[in-house]
């Protein structure tokens, strides 16, 4: 099966009509390209609260959910799915979930993907867990018989998630980052701690920019999986968007502070090189090696020569 991504970035910012306008602009012109889909960065139309934002406290929540409909709409009208990063409000006092609208090409919300691991410390009084409150859900879907997936940033340091997918069929995830928005001053705390005399070593210099992209070429090559990877652009973006083929290879990225999309075509019937083929399906129920054990006395005696 085949399909055609748009992985879109802009500027985030707390400016819900800036926000609407990207989006819009963006589903236009990945559609006139040829998309299927155009994949949003996370929290891109609400604003991401704690980077572009001082808290969700900013949010006018009619507008938002104005606009959200707005943008459904015109997906039905361009005939284009949308992964969508929004905030998603909760009843009082409820801290609002960070989300993933799932909208289809025929202008209809078809699932909602809530960010699981949300950053932060177990008081929930820091990061992601002082804004959000977790979700308890992965979701499923099918673009073109593909089967996909949604996650959001954070959820890249926990590979059990993609695990899980896996288990389930999924080969395509829509993984939304927003590792943006970075003030000169927090750069170079965040440069610092990764070590400056480390940076030459490593394709970035922050732990977004180092750690991020790894995780998605490693999670990719060991579960064959292609994986969409947009991220706000809004400066100091920490890297900019990307995506990555089933066995681990990054085939586009976009300019770090550019407004684009990324186009990438997947073929799930393409033959594309997986080592892990034949013992991943037996790794994921438990079995943990390949091949045939046998009972052999050197084998099971580890302690001498």
């Amino acid at each position: 099966m085949k399909l055609k991504i748009a992985t879109c970035q802009f500027p985030t910012s707390a400016n819900i009509d800036s926000n609407f306008q990207h989006v819009s602009n963006l589903m236009k012109k990945a559609r006139e390209q040829g998309a299927a889909v155009a994949h949003f960065p996370e929290a891109c139309l609400s604003g991401y609260a704690g980077s572009d934002m001082e808290s969700c406290n900013e949010l006018n929540w009619q507008k938002l959910a104005r606009l959200t409909i707005e943008l459904i709409d015109f997906a039905g009208k361009l005939n284009i799915w949308i992964i969508l990063g929004s905030t998603h409000r909760l009843n009082k006092p409820h801290k609002p979930h960070n989300s993933l609208y799932i909208i289809n090409n025929n202008g209809q919300l078809i699932d909602r993907y809530d960010k699981c691991f949300c950053g932060g410390n177990k008081e929930e009084t820091s990061s992601d867990l002082a804004h959000y409150t977790p979700g308890d859900h992965l979701s499923v879907f099918n673009i073109n018989g593909i089967r996909c997936g949604a996650l959001i940033c954070h959820d890249y340091r926990y590979p059990e998630l993609y695990r899980e997918y896996k288990r389930k069929g999924v080969q395509l995830i829509f993984h939304s980052f927003n590792a943006a928005h970075v003030s000169p001053s927090a750069l170079k705390e965040m440069e610092a701690e990764t070590g400056i005399e480390n940076h030459k070593y490593n394709w970035g210099t922050t732990y977004p920019s180092i750690t991020m992209p790894a995780s998605m070429i490693a999670v990719a090559a060991s579960s064959h999986m292609w994986i969409s990877c947009p991220n706000s652009s809004a400066k100091e973006s920490c890297w900019g968007s990307f995506f990555v083929r089933a066995d681990g290879v990054i085939t586009g990225k976009l300019e770090r502070h550019s407004t684009d999309i990324l186009l990438s075509q997947i073929d799930t019937k393409a033959e594309i090189y997986d080592s892990t083929i034949a013992w991943r399906d037996r790794s994921l129920s438990g079995t943990l090696h390949s091949g045939t054990l046998v009972k052999d006395q050197r084998s099971s005696n580890r302690v001498e020569i």
